[in-house]
């Protein structure tokens, strides 16, 4: 992985959707400014909430995206814009159906998934896929008629504690990750199960 210097975390804004498993990326960046003593403020030219923290070494611009899931991109590439960043130097975070609630895995690249805010993304990126990913797993409710449902809800007691473990473990990992030590980042981050 190269340099990460952008963690974004999509979700869809206002106090309705914040507890929903769709909000899981935000909840990460959140967490990561809470511990940075950063706070994320409204800043129109990003569409989000924005906040520059100080992780070991690195500065890291963080970004809630206040625009809807499906309209992330528009976020991402303004705030790539502004501050002169490439799609490899970003990390965006985001809810992911494919991983039970309890797990999250980092990945470079590929495509959306079916996932709204990611196909948004790689369109306002110009299609380019090779941003980094922080993929925290939310479970999947069992079939596709079901899922829309199931992002706009919140987990059950049970899950959003697998959640937050897992959220912890990136929170733990990530330093790791952004001193240049992805392998080891992946490793153990990948190892809870």
């Amino acid at each position: 992985m190269s340099q990460v210097l952008a963690l974004i975390g999509l979700g869809n804004p206002g106090p309705k959707y914040a507890a929903t498993r769709h909000n899981a990326g935000a909840w990460l960046v959140d967490a990561v400014a809470r511990d940075a003593h950063a706070t994320l403020r409204p800043e129109k030219k990003f569409l989000g909430l924005y906040a520059k923290a100080r992780l070991g070494d690195t500065d890291l611009h963080l970004l809630n995206p206040t625009t809807f899931m499906n309209r992330s991109g528009g976020a991402v590439a303004a705030l790539c814009q502004f501050f002169k960043l490439t799609p490899d130097e970003l990390l965006i975070a985001h809810d992911e159906l494919d991983l039970p609630a309890g797990q999250a895995r980092y990945k470079t690249g590929g495509g959306h998934g079916g996932h709204n805010g990611l196909r948004d993304t790689i369109s306002a990126l110009g299609n380019q896929k090779q941003f980094h990913r922080l993929r925290i797993g939310i479970g999947h409710p069992g079939t596709a008629s079901q899922v829309v449902n199931y992002v706009l809800n919140p987990p059950a007691k049970a899950e959003q504690a697998a959640i937050d473990a897992a959220l912890d473990e990136c929170l733990a990992t990530l330093p790791l990750g952004l001193a240049g030590d992805w392998p080891r980042a992946m490793q153990r981050l990948h190892s809870i199960k």
